[in-house]
């Protein structure tokens, strides 16, 4: 994945000042004198979690080689991690050594939150004061306390990703827009014997971003931001994300043994089923354009019959229906790091950069003018759809981080298998939240 996560503070992100919005080179840097950089051989080890062969990890080898050729003194060396083993193994073990990676993954929010208190990352303010102010809003979920400790280079917002050539034969002439027209879709795709929706439960957050979706219809925006900031989940509405999933998973809308079925790996995947023709529709985020292609086994075909639409709303719900649901990802340095690392950094969020990562396809940038790179439809179709989105909520178990977060996805996968409930749900997003 290109991936998903975490927030303290909800974030409004409009298109103006986080999609469309640029991440220039220089500025007023203040740390350390340019003598100094470059001058002694330097080795920067980086995290990313574009771990699939494909255009993602092809350009960030790209972007690693172009960055040694211009500053000679700079060895980069890569890993490339699957996100879940990443963000939950991987970089947590990391941090704790006295030799974390360099640069690094960093999805912003509640987690940066906790990384930041625990004094792991570069406080990187004074060095990034250009890049901040040209990125606009989205940078706000890579701070702590006003201070910027990481970078955005994509954002976006979730929707569904489908295959038109089953909408079609199955008769739906158009995308659902409501929850009530999805079941019905649901319903025509079980009659021509095609899976509705595919899922990858068994990585555990895919399945979680439904009940987000669900939480993102009950709950008023209000509410969701006072959440983020208290961690207080008394509102009925938390309840009632639980029981609107619950009702949504009695229509059998997924594939068999959906809960043991991994995210985004290889055909096999949910990502997978979509990818090839098994499943007709995916919740994913942004970066699932590159993921698909990598999972596919004939990408010209996915590129004729793929498509993208929003979340359906509720009817009667108390959220708001153009809100939506978002993120990007991000990196950080160490603590420790070298200077190179910041200046590294800063030069993955350029707009030429930018916009050679727009280009392929894997997600959205940050960057004002990378856009242009961007010439998939259904990538066009989710720039367009965050533009008119009247507010981004950034992801649930990102928002709260990941001591609520994980305890959260855990509860809520137990809904899908069968022995959990919309109440354990909020009482295990409590007691978390009580550490």
């Amino acid at each position: 994945m290109a991936m998903k996560r975490r927030a303290g503070a909800v974030l409004a992100l409009f298109l103006t000042s986080a999609l469309l919005v640029t991440a220039c080179g220089g500025g007023e840097d203040e740390a350390p004198a340019e003598s100094e950089l470059y001058k002694n051989p330097v080795t920067l080890t980086w995290w990313h979690n574009a771990s699939q062969d494909g255009p993602g990890k092809t350009y960030w080898e790209k972007v690693a080689k172009d960055f040694s050729a211009l500053h000679p003194t700079v060895t980069i060396q890569i890993e490339a991690i699957e996100t879940n083993q990443l963000q939950r193994t991987r970089l947590p073990a990391a941090l704790l050594t006295s030799d974390p990676p360099d640069i690094f993954q960093a999805w912003g929010g509640g987690e940066m939150r906790e990384q930041v208190e625990a004094d792991y990352l570069k406080d990187i303010t004074d060095q990034v004061k250009t890049e901040v102010a040209n990125i606009g809003s989205a940078a706000e979920i890579w701070q702590v306390d006003g201070k910027q400790y990481g970078l955005p280079f994509r954002m976006g917002i979730e929707g569904i990703w489908y295959n038109k050539d089953m909408f079609a034969k199955a008769g739906i002439t158009a995308p659902p827009t409501t929850f009530e027209e999805l079941n019905e879709a649901v319903t025509k795709l079980k009659a021509i014997n095609v899976v509705p929706i595919a899922l990858g439960a068994g990585d555990k957050w895919p399945a979680a971003h439904w009940w987000y979706n669900f939480a993102l219809r009950a709950c008023s925006v209000d509410t969701l931001k006072k959440a983020s900031v208290d961690l207080n989940f008394d509102d009925p509405c938390f309840v009632k994300a639980g029981q609107d999933l619950k009702t949504f998973i009695d229509t059998k809308p997924f594939q068999a043994n959906f809960i043991a079925t991994p995210g985004q790996n290889d055909p096999t995947s949910a990502n997978g089923l979509l990818a090839n023709g098994k499943a007709a529709m995916e919740l994913m985020g942004d970066w699932n354009r590159g993921t698909l292609e990598t999972a596919a086994e004939d990408p010209e075909a996915l590129k004729k019959f793929l498509g993208w639409f929003p979340v359906p709303a509720i009817s009667g719900s108390a959220g708001d229906p153009k809100a939506a649901l978002g993120g990007g990802d991000g990196f950080s340095c160490a603590k420790n790091a070298p200077a190179e690392c910041v200046e590294f950094l800063k030069y993955i969020v350029s707009p030429e950069v930018q916009k050679g990562y727009a280009e392929t396809g894997t997600g959205l940038p940050v960057a004002k003018g990378a856009e242009a790179g961007i010439t998939d439809p259904a990538l066009k179709s989710i720039l367009e759809a965050t533009s008119g989105a009247t507010y981004v909520q950034l992801w649930l178990d990102t928002a709260f981080g990941s001591t609520v977060g994980n305890a959260m996805n855990d509860a809520i996968v137990a809904i899908f298998a069968g022995n959990g409930s919309p109440e354990q749900v909020v009482s295990a997003m409590k007691a978390a939240a009580k550490k």
